[in-house]
């Protein structure tokens, strides 16, 4: 079901560019998107004339551009030369860096063979000048004064010197490496897909890695697998590998490229709190529907910093917390739009799946609703134009430390946030199950640990009683405010003792324990001296 949806999602991307510069959003099979510093430029020749720098400058740090180049080989070998493009150490024969089991000139000549082996029926004029560079470039002799040290060891595309067009975008170029794709797509196990359905299609043996911004390293990998089997015991019916799997080349490429996609931080599909990267997409009438969908869920998760845009959020979320309709909140959304939700940790091999949610948007709102309805308590600890994202609510288990006296809240980390409580935090959120009964507990703690008695921690307590209570495991509500009138007895004797405890806390400032604390422990450990 997810490879399904992720592989509609790609589908709907490649058809429609995007609406602001007009270029594809999501590479054509075959291809990929890759960072990329710098072009090499040759003259009709094959000499090298300059190098170009097509990094983004739009920050005060240029950092590399995407370009959609021919997609790299999937074998994890040593040796892997891509067509068209490189790093330094394939395209120049030149690197910083000391290989363990290869030299150096090992990569140039795998490149240059590469490139020989595809080109070799062709008789355009770039591509041969781009042949006679590969040959008559001296990598050992290397004497270039165009190349500099910060140019090795990033990635490099050819341009031929007078012309718009890279190399790898020629029209001949893209026709010679479709034809290397059918022909490696034509050697392997043929079978019936499982995700598209279609039959006597090309099995991929491995399929395409994910990576992205928002995906937290805690293993030093860049790129991890959503689909993998990589041992013995994974085997069956005598086949390995993708065998075990069918899923064909074609959608093998489609539903990691679309979640490489939403995983870029400038595409708003994605959200990452504490190890989990959450993504979300839409599928509607048309792709402008779709992104608004998608915004008005990014908005809920991660309120915008635009001071008018906030306040336009913070009285919609008022609107939903006081129950009121889908069509008066968001009057352009269909509320049956489909919607969905997929929470990913990495691991060591590969992507974990935390959460899936297939929804629709009236149903989320309500969600949103039950969620806001369990945290209100009154006075509301927050501005209603300035409501907390769901990073901001989790914040509240980290430990706060004092600093010149006071604690300091903006020492607090998002790393810090237990990670698996995190992706269970917003799962509750999003199915309206129950709150993890882990995080009452981190709040309790907290409290004592640094005694900070906040809006915030008050309201997440109060939300995870009520929502107990409405889902059959708690006798009683948990009121928004404090209850004058009509209160059990156990209710007025428990706000006794918190005066109690407060008039002692005033009166002996940063006391080691309080009545609470001597209360509590000794009921634990003696309960039936203290209990009657």
């Amino acid at each position: 079901m997810i490879l399904q949806r992720l592989t509609e999602l790609y589908g709907r991307l490649l058809e429609n560019p995007d609406p602001v510069t007009g270029e594809a959003r999501v590479p054509p099979y075959g291809f990929t998107d890759e960072n990329i510093s710098y072009c090499l430029v040759l003259s009709k020749t094959g000499e090298l004339v300059d190098i170009q720098d097509v990094r983004d400058t739009s920050e005060k740090k240029p950092r590399p551009k995407l370009f959609s180049v021919p997609r790299p080989p999937k074998k994890s070998v040593n040796i892997s030369p891509s067509f068209l493009w490189g790093n330094s150490q394939y395209v120049l024969g030149q690197s910083k860096k000391t290989f363990k089991n290869n030299d150096v000139k090992d990569y140039f000549f795998a490149f240059r063979n590469h490139i020989n082996k595809v080109l070799c029926q062709t008789h355009d004029p770039s591509l041969q000048a781009l042949k006679n560079f590969l040959t008559q470039w001296e990598f050992e002799n290397f004497t270039s004064e165009l190349v500099k040290p910060e140019h090795l060891d990033l990635n490099f595309i050819f341009k031929i010197d007078g012309n718009t067009s890279f190399i790898h975008q020629l029209p001949e170029a893209q026709k010679l490496w479709m034809h290397t794709v059918q022909a490696v797509d034509s050697e392997t196990l043929r079978s019936q897909c499982l995700i598209t359905g279609k039959k006597n299609q090309s099995i991929a043996r491995l399929h395409d890695a994910v990576s992205g911004g928002y995906l937290k390293n805690y293993s030093n990998k860049a790129e991890w697998s959503l689909v993998a089997f990589n041992q013995e015991s994974f085997k069956s019916y005598d086949q390995d590998k993708g065998g075990c799997a069918p899923v064909s080349e074609q959608a093998a490429f489609a539903y990691p490229t679309a979640l490489n996609y939403m995983l870029r931080r400038e595409n708003g599909h994605c959200l990452s709190i504490g190890d989990t990267s959450t993504v979300f997409w839409a599928r509607a009438n048309s792709a402008q529907e779709e992104a608004q969908a998608v915004s008005f869920f990014s908005a809920f998760a991660n309120p915008p910093t635009d001071e008018g845009q906030a306040t336009k959020l913070g009285f919609s979320l008022e609107k939903i917390a006081k129950g009121r309709p889908f069509e008066e909140i968001a009057p352009d959304l269909d509320p049956k739009t489909r919607f969905y939700v997929l929470g990913l940790a990495p691991n060591a091999a590969r992507l974990s799946i935390r959460y899936w949610l297939d929804s629709t948007l009236g149903e989320l709102a309500q969600r949103i609703r039950e969620h806001w309805q369990d945290m209100q308590i009154e006075p509301l600890p927050w501005q209603v134009e300035k409501p907390p994202s769901i990073q901001k609510w989790l914040l509240e288990v980290v430990p706060l430390r004092k600093k010149d006296g006071r604690y300091d809240y903006m020492g607090r980390k998002f790393d810090d946030i237990p990670p698996h409580l995190a992706g269970e935090f917003l799962r509750s959120v999003l199915t309206g199950q129950r709150y993890p009964r882990a995080l009452l507990t981190q709040i309790v703690q907290r409290l004592r640990s640094d005694g900070d008695m906040n809006g915030l921690r008050v309201a997440l307590i109060k939300a995870v009683l009520q929502r107990d209570h409405r889902k059959g495991f708690l006798k009683e509500a948990t009121p928004m405010s404090l209850d004058l009138e009509n209160a059990p007895l156990a209710y007025r004797l428990g706000c006794l003792f918190a005066v109690l405890e407060r008039a002692q806390s005033e009166a002996i400032p940063g006391a080691n324990a309080t009545i609470v604390d001597r209360y509590y422990g000794t009921a634990s450990s003696v309960p039936y001296s203290v209990f009657p």
